[in-house]
């Protein structure tokens, strides 16, 4: 086990360094000049040649690449051109609105999708199972750009359940304001997750119960839901476990999408403002904090396969 660890470690350390330059080089391929941002309306060459020598961009790349790394091993990210505000205070003001986001989302997907794939599975082509893979094929076709209008137009416009764009309360200042805020935005992720989960499941939960040592513990008189929740589900997770790690990491991105449609003030919010602005500072922060989480999260799940099936670490 320590082994298999120390080696995924070394992966990460590596995969992390060639996302550190990967994230450099890419956003200085964003059109815009910084300094000229900077200086706005005093923008002259002799102005701009100035800041460039105050923040090191008329040095070579390589060498830009370095310093910056050099600060983001001390914790800093650089500051916003605009706002003068701290990159790292900024992550640290949005990312719990994509942390909340991403919670929420997958305690709806498990709830809904946990109990419907093993109620599919338990009767494979019945009429409960041929309805539940024909609602979830169509939900495929669905992203969420698509979802989350046509959700807010029904709910929040004309139903008002739910509070429309740019409503969004922080939980530190009305806990149960923030839940009303957070579910539609959640749902609208949840429905991609749930699509994911339960026919991953379902098809793993059919093939499980067919395995000799279920038929044994059909013999001893077990129950079936003794059988589904004790014997049936811990094997069939590995595919689920799998891809609720590609999921969750993928959901720190799929959640810009949904933030700016509804106006919330996550990451995907500010990243997207900063790019608008030419805050490339602001950009290189807030992407290399998302690739790094996202690897983050895939080494964690890698480790809970070998807690599920110890057989993973031995392979």
């Amino acid at each position: 086990m320590a082994r298999y660890i120390a080696k995924r470690l070394v992966l990460l350390i590596i995969i992390i360094i060639f996302v550190s330059i990967a994230t450099f080089f890419l956003v200085h391929l964003l059109p815009g000049n910084p300094a000229t941002t900077i200086l706005g309306p005093n923008s002259t060459p002799q102005n701009v040649a100035t800041v460039n020598k105050q923040l090191g961009l008329n040095k070579p790349l390589w060498q830009q690449y370095f310093i910056w790394i050099g600060h983001v091993f001390q914790g800093n990210l650089g500051q916003s051109f605009t706002t003068h505000q701290t990159t790292t205070s900024i992550i640290a003001q949005s990312f719990p609105i994509d942390l909340e986001l991403i919670i929420f989302s997958q305690i709806i997907a498990f709830a809904i999708a946990f109990p419907m794939a093993m109620a599919a599975a338990k009767r494979p082509n019945r009429l409960f199972d041929q309805a539940s893979n024909s609602t979830t094929f169509a939900m495929l076709a669905l992203p969420p750009f698509v979802i989350a209008p046509v959700l807010v137009l029904i709910f929040a416009v004309h139903l008002h359940v739910f509070p429309g764009p740019a409503s969004y309360v922080p939980i530190t200042q009305d806990f149960w304001s923030n839940i009303h805020t957070m579910l539609l935005p959640s749902i609208v992720l949840a429905l991609g997750s749930i699509v994911v989960y339960f026919r991953l499941l379902r098809n793993d939960l059919i093939s499980t119960l067919q395995e000799d040592f279920i038929t044994m513990a059909r013999s001893k008189g077990l129950t079936d839901r003794r059988i589904m929740w004790r014997h049936a589900l811990r094997p069939s997770s590995i595919s689920l476990l799998a891809s609720a790690g590609v999921t969750i990491g993928s959901l720190i991105a799929g959640t810009f999408i949904v933030e700016l449609l509804l106006q919330m003030p996550g990451l995907g919010y500010q990243l997207i403002s900063s790019v608008n602005q030419d805050d490339y500072t602001v950009v290189q922060g807030i992407t290399l904090f998302v690739a790094v989480a996202i690897v983050l999260i895939n080494f964690i799940f890698d480790f809970l396969f070998t807690i599920v099936d110890p057989r993973i670490a031995r392979e």
